[in-house]
């Protein structure tokens, strides 16, 4: 049944039509269609009270001439869109992979999962992606020249194609570099070979090539080996011997690729795992008791790379049945990492100011998300008019709501009030706080740090990529891939508050969308998927 009612907005009344065989959200469109107030950011009264979305219309008493109060700004009339719009059947290749934003996958050639994974979550290294573009290949070059020329290609074409990749050619050039991926067992066609082996030859391919990062876009500093500076760190070994106390303790410094996190009966978390292999007792030659000796190893990290990788180790060698069988504990991994712990005193300190204030920061930035979630209904510096005669004046706050006027009926309606908060003219928006914020920190950066082109200067990661083992041993299973989204697609500003709790799952050439939740249950425990292999990145203010 359609009645005509009247609404009155900003001192105005007109005339609308209300069906009341259709629910309040109906009505607010007709009332949006009238008065260009959002349907979000409207509230509908009758008789002081605000009406609630399942309010039923046989309650109101609703006769022609009754009257509606609306609360709200109105907003922007929708216009015609600037450009045509096009539909996805008349878009290219090209066009259709910046519009899905949805990475492609790569076909498995015969066992060759352990390729695919690695080559997809190599791809949340920020810096190898501009480093590739600017490669250029000479004859000087080597096989890692050439392996490195076929990613760049192979990459330019999963970034311009919705279509999955067939990457033969690189397989090809991988085996070229190191045979041992060409391994075959008689009637079963190619071996399955280890991820984490496929990692390391793909790095020191990378390396040989002098695979370099240009300048920042200040032009400022050299060309960098991506290897060498954003992803090697250094570490400091000490060893003391248990049984000479006063023999000298020997210190030596040595590059590293990747952290090992040793698993064994105790090992719960990727932390523990990690001091399990840093800190050792081994046997060597003592030369001040001229005899064997057990000695503690102590080795602290002394330059921390841009990019983390970690191993998580569960393959070892039985010998009862002669192959790699596989370690299935449960070993849970963090998503932030603060590192502090597993570096030198000297590096801690040069770390620790920034470390300490971009953890303030980050729960200042919780803080004001909270806010923001809070007031996001209401456009800043807008006012709020009270349609209740004699109007009050406009504050910051407006209380809405009042007690039944006593009608003779009984309205299904909210007497609580409601609170419409206004964002109060001249405060800084989280665009600039956030560039305030990254001054701050950058400040904050020790000199030392700040020279070291490819070095963390927080102490802080973010995880970003995993391969996963799934299955009971190295020779056998399945690998995949996992990289978090926003790599793929970084947030635009008008994104600040949107959580970044989506994964994409490389599975060969079947790509999907998981969740953060879903991504940290690939801890182990069985024969499931487990992280084999974690990319954690520096963790910056953005």
């Amino acid at each position: 049944m359609s009645i005509s009612v009247s609404i009155k907005h900003a001192g105005k009344a007109q005339n609308v039509e209300l069906d009341t065989s259709q629910p309040l959200a109906a009505f607010k469109q007709t009332i949006y269609e009238a008065t260009g107030v959002p349907v979000d950011r409207m509230k509908v009264m009758s008789k002081g009270l605000v009406l609630k979305d399942d309010t039923p219309w046989s309650k109101l008493a609703i006769k022609p001439g009754h009257q509606f109060m609306i609360i709200g700004v109105a907003g922007e009339l929708p216009k015609p869109p600037e450009k045509p719009v096009v539909f996805l059947e008349d878009m290219g290749d090209s066009e259709l992979a910046s519009t899905l934003r949805l990475p492609v996958g790569l076909t498995n050639l015969g066992n060759t999962c352990y390729m695919n994974s690695t080559l997809q979550v190599l791809r949340t290294i920020p810096e190898l992606n501009p480093a590739l573009e600017q490669f250029t290949q000479t004859s000087q070059g080597g096989l890692g020249a050439t392996l490195t020329a076929e990613m760049r290609r192979l990459y330019q074409s999963m970034n311009q194609t919705t279509d999955k990749m067939i990457p033969a050619v690189f397989l090809q050039r991988l085996r070229m570099v190191a045979p041992q991926f060409a391994e075959q067992r008689p009637g079963q066609g190619f071996a399955q070979q280890d991820a984490e082996e496929c990692l390391t030859s793909i790095l020191n391919a990378l390396r040989e090539s002098s695979l370099v990062v240009p300048p920042n876009g200040n032009g400022e500093g050299s060309p960098k080996n991506l290897v060498e500076n954003y992803i090697m760190g250094e570490m400091t070994t000490e060893l003391k011997c248990d049984e000479a106390p006063d023999e000298e303790t020997s210190t030596s410094k040595s590059t590293f690729s990747k952290l090992e996190c040793n698993i064994s009966i105790t090992t719960n978390y990727l932390q523990t795992g990690i001091k399990e292999s840093l800190d050792q007792k081994i046997e060597k030659q003592s030369p001040s008791l001229g005899r064997s000796a057990i000695y503690s190893q102590k080795s602290r990290i002394s330059r921390l790379p841009s990019n983390l990788i970690v191993h998580m180790v569960r393959f070892y060698w039985r010998r009862d049945i002669n192959k790699k069988a596989k370690i299935m504990r449960k070993v849970k991994f963090p998503f932030e990492y603060d590192v502090l712990d597993l570096v030198t005193e000297e590096l801690k300190q040069k770390l620790l100011p920034v470390n300490t204030r971009l953890k303030e920061i980050e729960k200042d930035r919780q803080e004001r998300r909270k806010v923001r979630k809070r007031t996001r209904k209401v456009q800043p510096g807008a006012s709020v008019e009270m349609p209740i005669e004699p109007a009050p004046p406009v504050s910051p706050t407006v209380m809405v709501g009042g007690p039944d006027e006593g009608t003779g009926s009984q309205m299904d309606v909210d007497q609580s009030g409601s609170t419409i908060p206004v964002i109060e003219p001249g405060t800084a928006d989280e665009a600039e706080i956030r560039r305030r914020e990254a001054e701050e920190l950058t400040s904050l950066v020790h000199d030392d740090l700040k020279s070291d082109a490819g070095a963390n200067v927080t102490g802080m990661y973010e995880l970003v990529g995993i391969i996963t083992h799934k299955g009971a041993s190295a020779d056998s299973g399945h690998y995949i891939g996992f990289a978090r989204a926003d790599v793929f697609t970084p947030r635009r500003p008008e994104e600040i508050d949107e959580t970044t709790d989506q994964w994409i799952k490389f599975d060969d050439d079947k790509v999907s969308v998981m969740t953060e939740v879903a991504v940290g249950a690939l801890d182990g425990g069985g024969e499931d998927s487990a992280a084999y292999i974690l990319l954690y990145r520096s963790k910056l203010p953005l």
